[in-house]
């Protein structure tokens, strides 16, 4: 954290670095994030006799990690970016507030995509990042923002490569309350972009740093009442297992896999944001984030299935994968491609 908050403080800021560097440090958080997961799937905790499920987890990487965010806010002193209340406090304006909604809305909805019988996380998350492609677009042509051409190349790009992954899955096969919640996190992302591109996508370190303390505000606490609420509720194995993970996974043998799965958590959230902020349309931004993303758990799943033989990745993912990296490189190239031949 002291390094990366060294980086935001010096001269030309994170908002001047640039996007292909943050996916890629984004993916090398990702990756660990990926691994520590199924590790922690796959080993058992002594005191339960079986491995803790993601609702049991949850609670302490969010807890942990969210306290990571926030030292990282306080220490790097980007606190001072916010807009204050009364006594100098930072404070969240109308359009950060809203922005925290709906990012606490997605760490609601993420819970909730691991209960549904029969239907498997990695289709619900294909789903989740999907969705986000679809409204990236929409929200740039809603705030006037031109969207270039290879920014839809791009995104057709990385539509089709979900799109192959979908169909070897067997199409879309869903109880009602799973759409919901699909319907709901892409709600919270639509609040969240439109929020960014309202008031932070500038390129001004000073709007960046005050977008990032105001909305992780409001979200961070947000977030973490979302899941004592549900570990509260009569929702039977759901509820218990997300209070026991508030409660007794202090004490767990997957502590030390959780501190560093908190660790990854609270890299992912910075870079993420990061890449999010960056001044160009959010049509070029989100295929960065989400190519990143699934680009690191096929590296996930390779490692794995070399170290713990865990299923490698079906060919249709191998395809999926390489016109993600199509699209990255397309929208690492075209511009400087078109700049050159302005100049010249």
């Amino acid at each position: 954290m002291a390094a990366v908050a060294a980086s935001g403080s010096g001269t030309r800021g994170l908002a001047a670095w640039p996007i292909e560097a943050v996916s890629v440090l984004y993916l090398l958080a990702y990756l660990p994030y990926m691994v520590i997961t199924r590790a922690l799937a796959t080993t058992p905790d002594h005191a339960l006799g079986r491995p803790l499920t993601g609702l049991e987890t949850l609670p302490a990487v969010m807890i942990m990690g969210g306290a990571m965010v926030a030292l990282f806010i306080w220490l790097s002193g980007w606190w001072r970016a916010a807009h204050r209340a009364g006594r100098g406090l930072p404070r969240p304006t109308a359009w950060t507030l809203l922005a925290g909604i709906g990012t606490a809305f997605l760490l609601f909805t993420v819970p909730l995509s691991l209960t549904f019988p029969g239907v498997s996380i990695p289709f619900m998350q294909l789903l989740m990042r999907g969705d986000v492609l679809l409204v990236a677009p929409l929200v740039d042509l809603i705030a006037g923002r031109k969207v270039r051409w290879y920014s839809w190349t791009a995104l057709g790009l990385v539509a089709v490569g979900l799109g192959i992954t979908l169909k070897a899955r067997g199409g879309l096969h869903l109880p009602p309350l799973a759409i919901a919640t699909v319907v709901a996190y892409t709600l919270g992302y639509f609040v969240r972009l439109a929020a960014m591109t309202k008031v932070a996508k500038d390129g001004s370190e000073q709007s960046l740093r005050g977008y990032f303390v105001e909305e992780k505000l409001v979200a961070l606490p947000l977030s973490v009442l979302a899941l004592a609420l549900i570990g509260i509720s009569p929702l039977a194995a759901q509820g218990q297992q997300l209070a026991w993970g508030f409660l007794k996974v202090w004490t767990s043998d997957a502590m030390p896999l959780l501190i560093a799965l908190s660790v990854a958590y609270f890299a992912v959230t910075v870079f993420s944001a990061l890449i999010l902020l960056n001044p160009r349309e959010n049509t070029f931004c989100v295929p960065f984030e989400r190519a990143a993303s699934i680009i690191a758990g096929l590296l996930a799943a390779y490692l794995l299935s070399a170290a713990a033989g865990q299923p490698a990745p079906t060919g249709p993912e191998l395809v999926g994968a390489l016109l993600l990296i199509g699209a990255i490189a397309l929208l690492a190239l075209a511009p400087r491609l078109g700049r050159r031949a302005r100049d010249a």
